[in-house]
């Protein structure tokens, strides 16, 4: 599978990626407004796969309040909607999209997820091999319904620690 990381080799850091994401906004027309800033900061600084209630949980260290779940549920669901976070459907968690701080399309994504740490790997890979992978899909009789695939896996720190 032919795939490639989407740092664009740049190293950015959490305040430069939230002033990105607050421009993304800001250009569709919608507001990154302070309370989102935080939530998706608080997913920034994780390399690993976060429930809502992680997030409750890091927002209360980073900020000093716990947010109502219901509030954070629907923060997502909008940063979610501006790609700038993404929805794991086999882990039930959520991560900041690594897209924020490069101009790369994020229609074909790839994420690996330690079953063990929840640490989780964004990548792309190329249109022809998501193509592909459909092709195969339908002619075993089903059709991809999201244009992100997730594979559960261990991480090499995991499996050198077993």
């Amino acid at each position: 599978m032919s795939m490639h990381p989407h740092n664009c080799g740049h190293d950015h850091d959490v305040n430069s990626s939230l002033v990105l994401a607050e421009q993304q906004c800001k250009d569709k027309g919608a507001r990154l407004t302070p309370k989102r800033k935080q939530v998706l900061s608080v997913l920034l600084k994780s390399d690993k796969a976060l429930s809502a209630y992680d997030i409750i949980d890091r927002y209360k260290d980073d900020f000093g309040e716990a947010p109502p779940a219901m509030s954070i549920y629907r923060i997502l669901e909008f940063l979610e909607s501006e790609h700038l976070v993404h929805k794991l459907q086999l882990a039930n968690k959520f991560v900041s999209c690594s897209h924020i701080t490069c101009c790369e399309s994020h229609e074909d994504s790839i994420f690996f997820i330690c079953s063990t740490c929840n640490k989780v790997e964004e990548a792309v890979i190329k249109p022809a091999t998501f193509e592909e992978l459909k092709n195969s899909g339908s002619a075993a009789g089903f059709k991809l319904d999201s244009p992100q695939l997730e594979i559960n896996c261990i991480c090499t720190q995991c499996s050198l620690s077993a």
